[in-house]
């Protein structure tokens, strides 16, 4: 493999800086960094070669044709698939799922059969086959993942069976990396006559696939993990079982006669490929598999599997840090959790100081309740992450566990509450305006960060008999309880909310400051968007946060108008 600093020149958006810091970008899990050859390769169709493939006789369709095709060849070599007319072209790993579950699952499931899944899955291999067992009367299976994120495979083999009929299961875990044992599994699967379905799409970028040497019926993967571009993707099936499908979507391109009478349809790949197709997408994705393939697999493990240790001997130090996954065999992926600060304030923090992770559930609920978290914090690491990275990481990750006791932590009440909670009379001294005033006043982001965590601090916290799921509010990566009381001779509302992450806390002391203790006329009129572009909110939070506050906002307004 060529040496890393001469790597890292191929990703232009590594040279940035971030709030004033360089660029860290641990969130590979969920999209990774682009090469410059991608990048040159998208900018080139364009310039020199669009048109739509398959249907013109000019000469721009042959070249966008033929470079289209040799597209789907690479991904053949890249897959080591047999044919061409095994790879489907896709939005992206959750559309071949889906395509599976429609042509293959809805075509041959019927009651009495099962579909076998795991816990670990990202809901793109749970909902599709939800759906589809739902619509078939087949029943759902699932394989339990032990306290170390491994799969149970006792529990494995006691689930497979005579009604087992596809085994649809992940290479690698996004959340916790865990390696699963798939061709084991695929070889078991296939004894009780099974089909098998393998979501690679954590595992392509980080170490070769062998599609016949696995044995696999189905393989998937999304390209923008593996260095390409978004909305492209690619499932291998085995050609037998591709031709007895029947199509999914239907329209132009799939079909070879068209006649008011009926209709016949082309044999796979496009058969299962209606309208026009993101031929862009197609070659950027074959020019990042080309650029996987020129680095030297087992250094590339060696140099990813470093980055892991490295961060996990780190991580590991931290008092009060819990990894979650501790498989042996793993990706270079490290979730954890720190008994101090919730996992969206981590994120917040370490954002803060360019450095990226992911925060959340990862669209893993199951996952998270079989672990029994609500949400960690992902660093996920690829080729170009260097030593000097991880370390960076690892310093900010201690530094905020050692600043968290400056914060203090939220007392909490033990016993349940007797009378109103001093929750509903939210201080009056914390005018929005002088909450205003104070943010202004300070220069950086990350004082206005560590200000709207202190306010936190002044949120009077909500007793757990109040915690109920029926106050619960969606739409927020954290916890949020919401309740009101209306005054009904000052005619005046107070709202009681809390949450569990510290940003929020103190973004909801904002809010509160704002609203609480007005009339519901005054709620109404109240411009709450001019209020968050006055403290200039809006440009420096995630979607989750903004959506979260908007949430937060409009139940006020619902509840106020109810009182009108």
């Amino acid at each position: 493999m060529r040496e890393l600093t001469e790597l890292r020149t191929e990703f232009p958006i590594l040279q940035q800086h971030v709030n004033g810091y360089p660029l860290i970008y641990l969130d590979n899990a969920a999209t990774t960094q682009k090469p410059e050859a991608v990048i040159n390769t998208i900018n080139h169709y364009y310039r020199t070669t669009n048109a739509n493939v398959h249907r013109a006789s000019h000469c721009l369709s042959a070249r966008a044709t033929h470079a289209f095709e040799d597209a789907r060849d690479t991904v053949r070599r890249f897959l080591h698939a047999s044919h061409t007319d095994e790879i489907i072209w896709t939005r992206g790993a959750t559309e071949a799922i889906n395509l599976v579950a429609q042509s293959w699952g809805g075509n041959t499931l019927k009651t009495g059969d099962e579909v076998l899944i795991s816990a670990m899955e990202h809901h793109a291999n749970i909902v599709p086959w939800q759906q589809i067992c739902h619509a078939t009367g087949a029943a759902l299976k699932v394989i339990p993942v032990n306290g170390n994120g491994e799969l149970d495979k006792v529990a494995f083999r006691q689930q497979l069976g005579a009604q087992t009929r596809l085994l649809s299961i992940c290479h690698v875990s996004n959340v916790i990396g865990t390696i699963n044992p798939v061709h084991d599994m695929i070889r078991d699967a296939h004894a009780v006559g099974a089909k098998v379905l393998i979501d690679g799409s954590q595992a392509v970028a980080h170490f070769p696939v062998d599609v016949q040497a696995l044995d696999c019926d189905f393989y998937l993967f999304s390209g923008h993990k593996a260095y390409g571009p978004t909305g492209i993707g690619v499932l291998y099936g085995k050609r037998e079982l591709l031709q007895a499908m029947p199509p999914w979507q239907t329209g132009g391109e799939m079909v070879e006669q068209v006649s008011f009478s009926g209709t016949t349809f082309t044999p796979p790949p496009f058969r299962f490929e209606a309208g026009t197709p993101n031929v862009v997408g197609a070659l950027g994705l074959a020019t990042a598999l080309d650029f996987l393939m020129a680095c030297d697999p087992q250094q590339l493990r060696v140099h990813e599997q470093g980055m892991l240790t490295l961060a996990t001997d780190g991580l590991n130090q931290i008092p009060g840090l819990t990894i979650i996954g501790t498989a042996q065999e793993k990706t270079a992926v490290l979730s954890f959790v720190m008994d101090t600060l919730h996992h969206q304030d981590i994120g917040t923090l370490l954002d803060l100081q360019g450095i990226a992770v992911r925060t959340g559930h990862h669209c893993a609920m199951p996952l998270m309740s079989a672990l029994k978290r609500p949400g960690t914090i992902r660093a996920s690491m690829a080729l170009y992450n260097t030593e000097a990275e991880i370390e960076t990481f690892i310093n900010a990750v201690s530094t905020l566990q050692k600043e968290t006791q400056s914060l203090g932590t939220e007392p909490r009440p033990r016993s349940p509450a007797k009378r109103l909670p001093k929750a509903f009379t939210h201080e009056t001294e914390l005018a929005a305006e002088s909450l205003l005033n104070e943010l202004q006043a300070l220069r950086s982001w990350q004082e206005r960060y560590r200000h709207i965590m202190m306010l936190g601090k002044r949120l009077p916290t909500l007793p757990d008999s109040m915690r109920f799921e029926e106050h619960r509010l969606h739409g927020c990566e954290s916890a949020v309880w919401f309740q009101h009381h209306y005054d009904k001779t000052a005619m005046r509302l107070y709202f009681s909310i809390d949450s569990d992450a510290r940003i929020v806390r103190g973004l909801i002391t904002l809010i509160l400051s704002a609203l609480n203790g007005r009339t519901p006329e005054e709620i109404a009129a109240f411009d709450m968007d001019a209020y968050f572009e006055a403290l200039r909110l809006m440009n420096h939070l995630s979607p989750s946060r903004g959506n979260g506050l908007r949430a937060i906002v409009k139940e006020i307004q619902l509840t106020a108008h109810r009182y009108r």
